[in-house]
């Protein structure tokens, strides 16, 4: 896959070095994109390209993936520092202006905690998200589901619990990392060939292995306490919810219920699954995030 990055820095957030990656003008409007698990900046090449006329796009690597500095330390992966790190770069690159956000999967999650902070809501003008909830939001949704039978919810908790089994995977410290480094790293492309049709060699990231081993410590310093103490968690920043009818781990009802923490909510359902819109059809998610972030 082609980058069309052709602006590289780093950026100081606390004690971990940030890799950040950048094209277009920087006099126009700033959108950040914010990439998931196991991935880097690089997943986000297809729509940067498409977006890089209109934006000021700037990509970078999360702590512990792709060029950024690796904590070793679970407790280092907390939303609260994930979010001081997109604050940081947020300063870097748009000081004076607020900035638009996009994020899949794990930055997509991460990103729910600034979007839903009081403090930092008047520096975002519009957040669009594929494929992560926010933790609190889906930790209060499996309450509901389970004790309101009527309406299929307890069918749907049920295929929730049952397509995210890797979450209680990850949580053993050793079994993961392990898989990683002897199979899953080597053969990651052949994966996604397989699950979601997505061709062999279409990310060309050489940081395969090591995002899959660090970016486990996302999962284990964050979901068990989240999702078992939900906090209320709302927000006044307009968000574009974008659905993946097809995604086998973020099921479309972990969105139901949505309205009753954004003031300001825009959903579409698109065809395919998790990595679909992200890597086949970056231009329909760039044309998405263009028209919101525009409308806004």
């Amino acid at each position: 896959m082609h980058s069309p990055f052709d602006a590289h820095f780093h950026v100081q957030s606390g004690p971990v070095r940030l890799a950040v990656h950048a094209c277009g003008n920087p006099e126009n409007p700033v959108l950040i994109l914010v990439h998931g698990y196991p991935d880097n900046h690089v997943v986000w090449s297809g729509v940067a390209d498409a977006l890089k006329d209109r934006f000021y796009v700037v990509a970078y690597d999360v702590r512990g993936a792709g060029e950024s500095q690796v904590p070793e330390r679970v407790r280092d992966y907390s939303l609260r520092l994930l979010s001081d790190d997109l604050q940081a770069v947020m300063n870097t690159v748009s000081p004076d202006k607020p900035v638009h956000l996009a994020a899949h999967d794990w930055g997509s999650i991460q990103t729910w905690e600034s979007v839903t902070d009081p403090a930092l809501q008047h520096r975002i003008a519009s957040f669009t998200t594929l494929s992560g909830p926010c933790l609190d939001h889906v930790g209060h949704l499996m309450r509901h589901l389970a004790v309101s039978p009527g309406g299929g919810n307890h069918t749907k908790l049920f295929s929730q619990l049952l397509s995210s089994w890797y979450i209680f995977f990850f949580q053993i410290p050793v079994l993961a990392p392990t898989l990683w480094k002897t199979w899953a790293g080597k053969n990651w492309d052949k994966l996604l060939e397989k699950t979601e049709g997505i061709p062999v060699g279409r990310l060309h990231n050489p940081y395969q292995t090591k995002d899959g081993v660090h970016g486990v410590k996302l999962y284990r310093a964050n979901m068990i306490g989240r999702l078992t103490l939900p906090r209320e968690r709302y927000t006044s920043v307009p968000v574009q919810a974008l659905v993946a009818k097809d995604d086998p781990f973020v099921g479309t009802q972990l969105l139901d219920r949505l309205e009753l923490w954004t003031s300001q909510l825009s959903r579409r359902e698109y065809e395919g699954g998790h990595w679909h819109l992200l890597l086949e059809e970056p231009e329909k998610f760039a044309a998405a995030i263009r028209e919101f972030a525009l409308e806004v």
